[in-house]
């Protein structure tokens, strides 16, 4: 536009129009020709020109000039090279326009983001040895991985899908609705691309345009020393692939523990129980114990007594975190013969004229995770 039109025109109100009216003025026109909602190939220019005019119009002092002088009374070139100068930049009905228009003066582009793939959880049954010690074991997993053919473009030959014509790219539709308050915006999700801006004309024959193809795939997975039952190890990044090239889920594998026929945990402790006959308890031996490194050799003190608890240092769980390894606790249980040998019995007798008769009250004993507890020190 090579020349300015004059400002009462521009928002369509008389030379004697009140405050009032201008402000209803200007909110029609700019209703009008707002960019987000004209179709009008000059809506952009006209939507300026009816923010230069209000700008002008809107303050006494500045329509005062231009009611005498015309364009050149008022400053900046006889016009405003920012129609929102005198407002710090910003509308003068901003609020209005984030109501009717939703997105403010410049509307928004909201295109799908990428959003991350899917997590996958399994499972992993390992033996009692295998999570004290730790192991290396291949698992399979069924997921969704990227199409190797387009590569996740969902085209033919992993071409660049085009632009969404129906909105430009934007992803996001607007529409008019007329109420009793008058004329709203609205938007959503653009029909024709499902709000991702892009369209898939020539879809790639491998995935269907989907960009992903449900693979079985063969993973090693590092068990670390010293992990319990109901526990999981996270493998970043190997889980679905992610549908809009955002980034891949995780893999979660929990850990199911067999139990052991001799040994039972807790925590860091290996619990066992061996038994040995009166003999060994009344005069003491030398006695292999079975552990989780193999048979050690346990020199059982002379006048043990049954369900006396010994402490095998290292002998239990390394540290899921680095530290000390735990201790394997062995509980000492005395064994009575139900048969014996009449050489025995023989033997027996004697023992029992030598011991006598006598019976001694005994304390109140404790119970076998009591013992634990003294044990360990809990």
């Amino acid at each position: 536009m090579t020349e300015k039109r004059d400002y009462y025109e521009v928002l369509g109100v008389s030379r004697t129009a009140t405050q009032v009216e201008i402000k209803k003025g200007y909110r029609a026109k700019a209703k009008q020709y707002h960019p987000d909602i004209s179709k009008e190939e000059d809506a952009e220019i006209r939507f300026k020109e009816v923010n230069e005019a209000y700008e002008v119009l809107s303050n006494d002092e500045s329509r005062a000039a231009y009611d005498r002088f015309g364009h050149a009374g008022v400053n900046g070139n006889g016009g405003f090279g920012d129609p929102f100068g005198g407002f710090g930049g910003q509308s003068p009905f901003g609020d209005i326009f984030e109501t009717f228009f939703g997105g403010g003066m410049g509307g928004s582009t909201r295109t799908r983001a990428p959003q991350r793939g899917a997590d996958i959880q399994v499972s992993l049954n390992l033996s009692f040895e295998e999570a004290v010690f730790g192991v290396e074991r291949e698992i399979e997993i069924d997921r969704l991985e990227t199409c190797e053919t387009c590569h996740g473009t969902r085209m033919k030959d992993g071409q660049t899908p085009p632009t969404c014509t129906a909105c430009s790219g934007t992803g996001e539709v607007r529409r008019v609705q007329q109420t009793i308050l008058g004329q709203f915006m609205t938007s959503g999700p653009c029909p024709t691309c499902n709000g991702e801006g892009v369209m898939i004309t020539d879809p790639c024959t491998e995935c269907k345009g989907r960009g992903r193809v449900r693979k079985y795939t063969k993973l090693m997975v590092t068990v670390p020393a010293g992990i319990d039952d109901g526990q999981t190890i996270r493998m970043t990044g190997q889980g679905e692939a992610a549908p809009n090239k955002g980034s891949n889920g995780d893999l979660f594998v929990k850990v199911r523990v067999q139990s052991h026929k001799y040994f039972e945990r807790r925590g860091k402790q290996i619990l066992s129980t061996v038994g040995i006959n009166v003999a060994q308890a009344a005069l003491g031996d030398d006695i292999e114990i079975d552990t989780l490194d193999g048979p050690a050799v346990f020199t059982v003190p002379a006048g043990t007594q049954s369900g006396q608890q010994f402490r095998l240092r290292n002998k239990g769980v390394p540290d899921l975190r680095g530290g000390e390894r735990g201790d394997q606790l062995v509980t000492v249980e005395v064994v009575i013969p139900k048969k014996l040998s009449r050489d025995q019995e023989e033997l027996f007798e004697k023992l029992s004229s030598s011991l006598g008769k006598e019976v001694t009250p005994q304390p109140k004993g404790k119970g076998f995770f009591d013992r634990v507890k003294d044990a360990i020190g809990v």
